[in-house]
């Protein structure tokens, strides 16, 4: 799957209504190993994780094609997985929003989950 186009529709799936301050990339990388750790050792989070990144690969394509409620429908769905993945998996996703995926640090962040990446088979 895309890795932005994941992370841009985990980051407007949640996105709050106000502005948060810029977070601290130490810490955001820190709460990322731990996300892939937790992910990682538990198959049902990571079926999870794969359907996500399968249900990314549909919404992009209904985007494509200007499907929105389709779009919707599926994000919805992507939604309820998330959940499934945890407290931390969901705060890292709001911990991000704000956070430059183009960045160094943002770089480094999304590697660590090359490894999730590489468990799904797409």
């Amino acid at each position: 799957m895309n890795r932005p186009l994941m992370v841009g529709i985990l980051i407007i799936s949640t996105a709050p209504l106000f502005a948060q301050a810029q977070p601290d990339p130490a810490k955001l990388k820190a709460d990322a190993q731990k996300v892939v750790s937790i992910i990682s050792g538990n198959k049902a989070k990571t079926q999870a994780y794969c359907q996500i990144a399968n249900l990314g690969d549909q919404i992009g394509e209904a985007d494509q094609q200007k499907d929105r409620k389709k779009a919707e429908a599926l994000a919805q769905k992507m939604n309820e997985l998330e959940k499934q993945l945890g407290s931390k998996y969901l705060a890292l996703v709001d911990e991000t929003q704000d956070f430059d995926p183009n960045s160094k640090e943002g770089q480094e962040i999304e590697s660590l989950f090359d490894k999730l990446d590489k468990s799904c088979a797409h």
